[in-house]
């Protein structure tokens, strides 16, 4: 079973978001629908996949958002655009 790190954005691209799922797809509907009320991505308009990598082991997946979640807003659209140039949405 794969797991994910990924990136999501607001419509402005102001706020970047990375976070780890086992379920892509049930996880961004989630964050589209504002599931849980009171979250970060819920009060920010989080709802834009766009960047994932996909890892055979969690424990790979979490180091590796633990790593975007320590970097500069640079370096989070750094290595976003290196897969996405144009910041498309993925979902």
């Amino acid at each position: 079973m794969p797991y994910y790190c990924y990136i999501m954005t607001n419509k402005l691209r102001t706020v970047l978001y990375a976070g780890v799922t086992g379920d892509m797809q049930t996880r961004l509907a989630e964050h589209v629908s504002k599931f849980n009320k009171d979250s970060f991505t819920a009060n920010y308009n989080v709802n834009r996949l766009v960047w994932s990598e996909s890892f055979q082991r969690v424990e790979d997946a979490i180091a590796m958002e633990k790593r975007i979640k320590g970097w500069s807003r640079a370096k989070k659209l750094e290595l976003t655009q290196s897969r996405n140039p144009r910041f498309q949405v993925l979902n």
